[in-house]
This record gives C-alpha cells, structure tokens and sequence, in this order.
C-alpha cells in the first residue's frame, strides 16, 4: 500500500543553500573571522577533555555559564540549543497546540512559518509597511504566539527596545524575540528578562562568535518558561564537541569582543561605499538597512546584479526585487564593490 504524506509537509521543499565553490559568499550572513592559532590552541585543549564514550551534559552547564558570563546574565535563565532553529522547533511545538493562531511578519525569517506549520498552527503572516515592523498591527488579534526578528533578517532593520517592551506587556501571547543579529545593533532586551512572563530571546553563536559550524543557540527567558523549556527539549541536544568549543570561546571576553568590533568596522565602511555607488545610480540601487552583519537593499535589476556577481565568483542571497549581502573581509568587499561598479557603470568608489 502507498503512503501518504500528510499536508503539512506534502508541499514542503528542502532548504537548499546556494551551491558551488565560489571565491566570496556573501549569501549566509556568516562571519568572515577565522579562528587565529590561539584560538585553535584552545579549541584543541577544550577537546582533548572530552569524553567520547559518554553522552554530553543535558543541561550543557558549562556552555550556558561560559554564554551568560559574557552577557552578564544569570545562567540558570539560558538553555542551550542545537542551534536557534532546533530551540525555534521546540518552542512552536511545546508551547503551542493544535490551531492555535501564530503571527510572523513578512518580510523576516522564512523558517518561522515552517516551524510552527510543522507543529499544527494557524500561521498568520502579517504583512509590513515599507519593510518596518509595526507591532501595533498584531495587538487586538488573539493570538497564541508571535515571533520576529530584531534586527530583522533579511531587512536587517531594527524596532527600538520600548515598542517591543510596549507589545508584550500588552498581549497575553508568548512573544518570541529573535536577536541573532543584536551584536550589531543596540536596544537588546535580554537584561530585562525577568520583566516579563511571556517573552523568550534567542541568541546564536553563529554570527557574532563566527561559529556557525558549531550549530549553537540560546534562549534566554524566565525562570518558568526555562524550566518548561529544558522539559521538553531532547536530553542531549547539544553534542559534547560543541558544548567544550563553545565554551572556551565565550570564556574569551575580549576575544569575542574584538571579533564583534571588527566586523562592525568592516560593515560601516561597506555601507559607506555602498551609499557612494547607490548615488551615483539614483532609482536602480538603494540601500533599506544595515543594522546587522549584512546589508539589505532594494534592486530593479536584482536578478541581472545577482547574476552578474556570481558570474564574478561572487554570491549573495536576492529576494525578488532585493538583494541581502553579508559583511565580508576587506578584500570581499572589495571585490564586491568593484563588481557593482562594474555593473552599473559608475566611476570607481576608490
């Protein structure tokens, strides 16, 4: 007998990543930083000590100290994840039932959706208004949970901390805050945790640590919402590997303070040059935000830029009429600009 797969994944595609060795990728919102020989010397110290035969520490302690060191927050408030998406999957499927209504806005991360379709729910994508968020759209809706990015990906736009403080005192529904890309930014909320009942935060290691390899997240909420949230989540998410590498290089305040300072600088000097060569192409090029490790932009000709970069060996990530590009070294960036240059016939930036 055949079997049927059901709706809610019958039309389900697999994420598929831009594929292919291309000198500079620019297209996943990875940190251009490489661990220096310090670093490694570390990361090999921190493995040495790790016991292949047992399985990993279920509360991944040492790993959430190491995290809640260095964002001076309490650790018993932090669970630790198998990456921001495994935390976002448990979440949508323990803390929501069967049609429970959840709002996402468009545009932001599209796996918001999946998610929480995956676990029953009526999803209900809001749209937004020249790519802000507005959260004031959502109040009056019962909904069971709300979720969206700041700074936003792919928008890379930011909401000031009062509205958000102003919303989930206003709602009953859980709030979860995606600030994966906070490093970059100002206005987190997660030192004011314990302020709210319905508010979870999440974090990653994969952008500003540079460590996307190692599949890291964190949330960051109550006291009673960790302890629903370490109850339902697989007793050995995180792997012994990543929990003794995370560790030692959050252990590293200055460390990951410097790495943090770095690609700020790289952004601001991107999004500087960016903003010539956007002048000089009134209409055909502008840029919508920059608050993360990656810039947004909207494009006329998006599909024929896109092309033409990758032609280059150079990749990005285009959304309909608007690109999104990662922060790259000195050296990507150049190698951006110059290509942009190329394409729109504009004088040289240098």
């Amino acid at each position: 007998m055949p079997f049927f797969l059901n709706a809610k994944v019958r039309d389900l595609t697999p994420y598929e990543p831009i594929a292919g060795d291309y000198p500079v990728r620019l297209d996943a919102n990875e940190s251009f930083l490489q661990p220096d020989s310090i670093t490694f010397e570390e990361i090999a110290r921190a493995v040495e000590g790790v016991a292949f035969n047992r399985y990993p520490d279920p509360t991944a302690a040492a790993l959430c100290a190491a995290f809640a060191g260095y964002y001076a927050i309490d650790p018993a408030l932090v669970t630790a994840g198998n990456g921001s998406d495994e935390l976002l999957s448990v979440i949508s499927t323990a803390f929501t039932q069967q049609d429970d209504k959840v709002i996402t806005f468009t545009p932001d991360f599209s796996m918001y959706g999946v998610y929480t379709g995956l676990a029953g729910c009526d999803h209900m994508p809001l749209e937004k208004k020249n790519y802000q968020l507005d959260l004031t759209v959502a109040q009056g809706i019962r909904a069971r949970m709300v979720l969206f990015s700041n700074p936003c990906n792919p928008t890379s736009l930011t909401i000031p901390a009062e509205e958000i403080r102003r919303f989930v005192r206003s709602t009953p529904a859980l709030v979860v805050l995606d600030e994966a890309y906070m490093d970059f930014s100002e206005g987190s909320l997660m030192h004011e945790i314990n302020d709210f009942e319905n508010l979870i935060i999440l974090r990653t290691a994969s952008k500003a640590l540079g460590m996307a390899s190692l599949r890291l997240g964190f949330a960051i909420t109550n006291e009673r919402l960790t302890n629903a949230l370490r109850a339902v989540k697989s007793p050995y998410n995180v792997n012994a590997l990543s929990q003794a590498i995370g560790a030692a290089l959050y252990g590293n305040h200055e460390r990951v303070r410097q790495g943090i300072e770095l690609i700020r600088t790289q952004r601001d000097k991107l999004r500087e040059m960016f903003m010539l060569i956007c002048r000089q192409v009134p209409g055909r090029l502008d840029l919508i935000g920059s608050e993360a490790n990656f810039l947004f932009a909207k494009c006329v000709e998006a599909e024929k830029v896109t092309a033409y970069l990758k032609a280059q060996g150079i990749i990005i990530r285009q959304f309909g009429g608007t690109l999104r590009i990662t922060v790259g070294n000195a050296e990507e960036n150049h190698a951006l600009l110059m290509a942009l240059q190329e394409f729109f016939g504009g004088e040289a930036y240098a």
